[in-house]
């Protein structure tokens, strides 16, 4: 292939290397220069071009592309039309990505001219997605080295392996303190990640965390024709012989490897009864959150065979996000514990459904709203005490007079509730290991409630957050983990975190309260009338 300057007669047949812009003059680059371009050229006053020319033996870039992109595609893969030198592929359908990383690193390897690139092995693809592309560096290349990069590509570099497991049967134990709503939780999510594979589950057992009772479910599933049996243990699985592999084998199956390089995810078993495969979910499958469960789950749904060797070759970027909601997170030592739980009260509202006057300096039994909730506060086992203040502040800020609080001013107080939950959080001391948040106009919240939720805050037991509840019901004040303050500093409007208690259910400390103090905040006049009266 020749490159190089030329004039505008010299230029004719050969292709544009770059735009060329004169005058009223447009020349695209990779414009093939004929009779006409070179007449423009010349009115133009262009007295030289760069170009280059095809040579004896030499292929274009579209047509090296094409040859390579169809000698690469497997099943399941669509090649589209080169254009300027890139032929794209597409998935035909939904499956997994099964990539030759041999032959894309042979392909690669045969000349700089010729590129080859996919997207990652193993990779969850649907229909009509790119996943992969080829790409000629410069307008054409030798025959030879075409012939030779599809000479590489022999066999199929990547196929699109179609999903084949349909029907999912999940078991989960149980043990004293394991929510219901976990389990729920468990299940949603479980479904959610099999969607996209158009599988589901046909049917789930609920039985205590005993060998002989998860092998009897576990056989009962196989009966209903489960193709793939998950069972979420209670309790993480900490050696072969524990209770899940235990009940694998009692079952006439065997355990093909426990543990993977993969965090969060390093807890998973494979196993196998006859031709189903079994897998022991590791605790962070319970999160939506991306994690090697996913990695393994969506190959097997494939009916890809995941081997020993393909678990320890998952160690190289097997470091993935980090889920907050998992008992032991990655965070330094002494970061995560229990014993230095501060207190945020709330007090920055306009109290616009008051109609005027503001609620947290009414008065109740004599003393005003917001010092009743923040005497409460401070005489619990809270370690510090943040005031938020925006409205009226200097008012509030003399209605708690004396007490041992810390204030800080909320100057966007207007726009609502989250801006006041996110002032607290970014004031908390830096040592803090949670924070109960309370409304400073929930006068029958009291000392004892408040120590009872810093009780049941347990991060070394996956207690996160907890909340006063009755029957059913949950209220305020909430406490928060340190790990879910980055969270509460995203959220916007007159709308709280209860969606986030929702989100990280299976962390949720539910502390029983009677009466209806947890569930009364004084927002109206009829409100304030009604406990002045109570």
């Amino acid at each position: 292939m020749k490159f190089g300057p030329a004039s505008p007669d010299e230029a004719l047949g050969g292709v544009t290397v770059h735009t060329l812009r004169q005058g009223d003059l447009v020349l695209k680059k990779g414009t093939t220069v004929g009779p006409v371009e070179v007449a423009a050229l010349k009115r133009a006053g262009v007295s030289e071009v760069v170009v280059v020319r095809l040579e004896d033996g030499d292929v274009s870039e579209d047509t090296a592309a094409a040859s390579v992109a169809q000698a690469v595609a497997g099943e399941g893969v669509h090649v589209e039309r080169a254009f300027t030198g890139r032929a794209n592929l597409f998935a035909e359908h939904a499956g997994v990505l099964v990539v030759d990383r041999a032959i894309v690193d042979r392909i690669n390897a045969v000349d700089e001219a010729i590129t080859f690139a996919t997207l990652a092995a193993y990779k969850p693809v649907v229909e009509g997605e790119m996943i992969a592309t080829v790409k000629l560096i410069p307008f054409g290349t030798a025959g030879a080295l075409r012939d030779a990069a599809v000479k590489a590509a022999s066999g199929g570099a990547l196929r699109v392996a179609p999903y084949t497991v349909h029907k999912v049967g999940v078991v989960s134990t149980l043990l004293p303190g394991l929510s219901p709503k976990v389990i729920d939780k468990t299940l949603r999510v479980t479904a959610e990640r099999l969607a996209p594979a158009g599988a589901k589950i046909v049917a789930e057992r609920r039985v205590a965390h005993d060998k002989h009772l998860l092998a009897n479910s576990i056989q009962e599933l196989l009966g209903l024709g489960a193709e793939l049996v998950i069972v979420f243990g209670a309790s993480a699985i900490a050696d072969r012989r524990d209770v899940i592999p235990v009940a694998i084998e009692r079952v006439g199956g065997a355990i093909e490897h426990f543990g993977m390089p993969v965090d969060p995810g390093n807890l998973l078993l494979i196993g196998r009864i006859g031709a189903v495969p079994v897998l022991g979910a590791p605790g962070c499958a319970r999160s939506p959150v991306e994690n090697g469960f996913d990695w393994v789950l969506m190959r097997l749904l494939a009916g890809i065979p995941v081997t020993r060797a393909d678990l320890t070759g998952m160690g190289v970027g097997g470091l993935l996000m980090e889920i907050i909601t998992r008992p032991q997170p990655r965070l330094p030592v002494g970061r995560d514990g229990n014993r230095n739980v501060a207190a945020i009260v709330l007090a920055a509202g306009r109290s616009t459904r008051m109609g005027g006057p503001n609620k947290l300096l009414a008065e109740l039994n004599g003393k005003t709203l917001v010092r009743i909730v923040a005497e409460q506060v401070a005489a619990s086992k809270a370690s510090s005490v943040t005031v938020v203040t925006g409205h009226q502040a200097a008012e509030v800020e003399t209605a708690l007079a004396g007490l041992t609080v810390t204030f800080v001013h909320n100057p966007d107080f207007a726009e609502g509730l989250a801006s006041s939950v996110k002032a607290g959080i970014a004031a908390l001391p830096a040592d803090a290991d949670g924070a109960v948040i309370c409304l400073g106009d929930m006068p029958l919240i009291d000392t004892r409630l408040i120590d009872r939720l810093i009780e049941a805050f347990a991060p070394d037991q996956g207690h996160l957050i907890a909340v006063p509840v009755n029957e059913g019901r949950r209220g305020n004040p909430v406490l928060w983990s340190r790990r879910f303050f980055a969270e509460l500093m995203t959220l916007d409007g007159d709308i709280g975190a209860r969606h986030l208690i929702m989100k990280h259910a299976e962390v949720v400390a539910e502390v029983p309260v009677e009466g209806h103090g947890a569930f009364l905040d004084i927002d109206t006049p009829q409100a304030l009338a009604d406990a002045r009266r109570g």
